[in-house]
């Protein structure tokens, strides 16, 4: 099982990194991508975390089962106007593979064309954005393979239900047991 969460400048740093971190307490690969050359990424509150790589190192797309956006601003931003994480999330998402995205995150699906008629969530004031969705007022939102959650206190709960999307209800609650959730 593999995994590939996107980092731009001024991504949020809960977001993106409980998500990293509870995946790979459940033997989930996850490869932090850069979308810039570097592999230093400052998130959106001063903390810069390292990434794996950086997007021009990924050889096939084909081999993650799954594509998670942390938002912030101005991350979430940077990634929905790159051409090449738009095609990668795409690529996804039309395989029928996981697609989740927090907090402003969502501006990224509306992008790639994978929200039409799916209900989604995201931070408050971001719904004008994501009008081929259907809009919900909920902590976490799961329509098939698009996950949505409102942001960064409920990244626990976005990378459970990632979780469980992935791995199935058993692997979520033995998570939760783990963290003591």
């Amino acid at each position: 099982m593999q995994v590939i969460l996107f980092l731009a400048d001024g991504f949020e740093e809960v977001e993106a990194l409980t998500v990293v971190d509870y995946l790979r307490r459940m033997d989930i690969t996850v490869d932090m991508v850069s979308i810039t050359e570097e592999e230093n990424v400052k998130g959106a509150h001063g903390i810069t975390v390292l990434a794996d790589k950086v997007i021009n190192q990924i050889e096939d797309i084909k081999s993650y089962d799954g594509a998670v956006i942390p938002g912030g601003l101005p991350g979430a931003t940077n990634l929905r106007d790159d051409h090449r994480v738009i095609e990668i999330i795409k690529n996804i998402g039309q395989r029928d593979k996981l697609v989740a995205a927090i907090c402003a995150g969502p501006i990224v699906l509306e992008r790639a064309g994978l929200i039409v008629g799916k209900k989604v969530t995201s931070y408050p004031g971001f719904e004008e954005e994501l009008k081929d969705g259907m809009y919900q007022e909920k902590s976490v939102v799961r329509d098939d393979n698009i996950i949505t959650a409102r942001g960064p206190a409920l990244a626990v709960d976005f990378a459970i239900e990632i979780i469980r999307h992935l791995l199935g209800d058993e692997k979520a609650e033995e998570l939760k047991k783990d963290i003591l959730y």
